[in-house]
């Protein structure tokens, strides 16, 4: 029998692209759906189409809403009927998840793409394959917060891709800098961006994105100890634009190694992580974590982002870094909505499923 699940935010971006990843799951099925005030009560077809216009709001791209899904009623966040669910995905805004996800999770598990407890000391921050044994925080959370359930948070789509990599290096060579600057694709800011701001454009400055980055990092690489997760303490320095790009965020990473390392051992490291993880065969795995390119001219967004579903993160540019101590540099494109967002959460609850955290 499959898992029940019940989708929070899902007449939203982040809400959709989980629903999308949850079309014909052989894992989990959805059973509920929960949004604002305003969409509830109404089917879900209804909740995201335009009464006037008849335009249906759907922004999962290549993708549409099972007639199944479009006839579940819509029900209000604040009050979701908890009966029967196993598994909440909370795709919610900032403001509404701080207020809901402790709601949930006082009983069941709640995986959660949004900001306000990924900092917490309890509650795991995790990427599918870099970090899993941060989740024996659950078990810390669950004695703490007298919780049936428990909180797990995907971090910043800016920091996944990154964070990947560096997750590579780190055990080899050692990390002591890093600086990275991103060009991100204009559907990591939701509907919030106007249209005539990013044509033949960059805007130099994300709210917030660049401070989000530096702390996440520090924790996604950080080692478990008593109870929280003990940083990795590295210097980082992250400049964030938004660049004229519908999808795929690309950055350039500089990264300054405790050993010497050649372009060659980069490579070689890329090339070998993540098959533990990989060869689980989760879904909504991909068959490699790192995709390395020796053509100087990829990766690029329009071409690499959707690789292997949107959940590999390519690389390519590896060279030194003439300025940092022990220094290599490479580009990588990741993609923002499917790994660092919906598919993303998608797989770490196929991991969560498959270590024994759920029905139980």
């Amino acid at each position: 029998m499959k898992i029940k699940v019940a989708v929070v935010g899902a007449t939203g971006i982040a809400g959709q692209q989980v629903l999308a990843s949850l079309d014909n799951h052989p894992t989990f099925e959805v059973a509920a759906l929960a949004a604002s005030e305003r969409s509830a009560g109404k089917s879900f077809a209804d909740a995201i189409t335009d009464p006037d216009s008849g335009i249906r709001r759907w922004y999962a791209a290549g993708s549409n809403p099972a007639p199944e899904i479009l006839a579940l009623p819509v029900q209000d966040a604040k009050g979701l009927d908890l009966r029967g669910i196993d598994l909440v995905f909370a795709a919610v805004e900032s403001e509404a998840a701080r207020e809901l996800e402790p709601i949930y999770a006082r009983h069941v598990p709640t995986v959660s793409t949004a900001r306000p407890y990924r900092m917490e000391p309890d509650v795991p921050l995790v990427i599918p394959g870099v970090n899993l044994e941060h989740l024996a925080l659950i078990n810390e959370q669950k004695r703490r917060r007298g919780w049936r359930g428990f909180i797990a948070t995907l971090p910043n789509c800016t920091a996944t891709g990154m964070a990947i990599t560096l997750k590579a290096l780190e055990p080899r060579f050692g990390i002591d800098c890093v600086m990275v600057t991103t060009m991100q694709g204009i559907s990591g800011a939701g509907r919030d961006l106007p249209a005539l701001d990013i044509v033949e454009n960059i805007i130099p400055y994300i709210p917030r994105e660049e401070e989000r980055v530096q702390i996440e990092t520090r924790k996604i690489l950080g080692h478990l100890g008593e109870g929280a997760i003990a940083e990795l303490p590295i210097r980082l320095s992250a400049t964030c634009t938004r660049a004229g790009v519908i999808a795929g965020h690309t950055e350039a990473v500089s990264v300054g190694l405790k050993k010497p390392a050649s372009p060659e051992d980069i490579i070689a490291a890329f090339q070998e992580y993540g098959t533990e993880f990989t060869r689980l065969g989760l879904p909504s795995s991909p068959r490699h974590l790192i995709t390395v390119h020796r053509d100087p001219m990829r990766p690029q967004p329009r071409l690499d982002r959707d690789v292997e579903g949107g959940m590999t993160t390519s690389v390519g540019r590896i060279r030194p870094d003439e300025v940092l101590p022990n220094g290599i540099k490479y580009l990588l494109v990741t993609h923002n909505t499917a790994m660092g967002a919906g598919k993303g959460a998608v797989l770490l609850a196929e991991y969560l499923a498959h270590a024994g955290y759920l029905r139980g």
